[in-house]
């Protein structure tokens, strides 16, 4: 061994000193200050849901934002066009109330295969929180949302936010999530761009992304 490596190794061996205990550690990093800012934005000071419409639209996302009575109807209007809709767990049957009888709602029961779900023309989901902060939307495809590729293969992607999932800044959605769980965050339509800077959408994930907020009233 070189003597210049033996060196950083010693001094390294040195800085690091002998093990601690976990708890010890954990204590440590608790104590660290935190003078960071953790929050942008105050919800009693502003607007969020209207900030995250904002945001979310910047990103080339359709928003709308409709009462909980309106919301039957503004699903039914929005995948009107599709030939198929895949529906998947737990989405509340009420969303649905207002799709024509003879509409062609696909379940994920058995799961679809790649080929099977990329023939299917657009899903509907709920989310698990919204960051008004950065327009982005998370998925932790608990009840109503799903496994990650139904909302990554059709080409269209209906989300319903109910405002009071409308998180301030990224921390504040964070906690409200359960790390434990998997999580997919969507900022509007898949999208890329080449070295030409030439943008394409629909590379990674839907095409289109349609967001519905659900308010009690607006």
């Amino acid at each position: 061994m070189s003597a210049a490596r033996e060196e950083i190794l010693a001094r390294i061996r040195a800085a690091a000193g002998p093990a601690a205990a976990p708890a010890e550690v954990d204590a440590a990093y608790a104590a660290l200050p935190r003078p960071y800012r953790r929050a942008h934005h105050d919800p009693s000071a502003t607007d969020v849901v209207a900030l995250f419409a904002e945001r979310a639209a910047d990103y080339r996302a359709v928003v709308q934002r409709v009462t909980e009575g309106e919301l039957p109807a503004a699903v039914a209007a929005a995948v009107a066009p599709l030939a198929s809709v895949l529906i998947p767990d737990g989405l509340p049957e009420e969303w649905l109330a207002k799709l024509p009888p003879g509409a062609d709602l696909v379940r994920d029961e058995p799961p679809l295969s790649a080929t099977g779900l990329d023939q299917i023309s657009g899903v509907v989901t709920g989310c698990a929180v919204a960051i008004a902060e950065t327009g982005t939307i998370i998925l932790d495809h608990g009840p109503a949302q799903g496994r990650r590729a139904l909302t990554l293969v059709p080409d269209f992607h209906l989300v319903v936010v109910r405002a009071g999932q409308v998180a301030a800044d990224i921390a504040d959605a964070l906690a409200r999530l359960d790390p434990a769980r998997p999580h997919t965050l969507i900022s509007g339509p898949s999208a890329t761009s080449d070295i030409e800077l030439i943008r394409v959408e629909g590379v990674h994930g839907p095409r289109n992304l349609h967001i519905l907020i659900a308010s009690l009233s607006q």
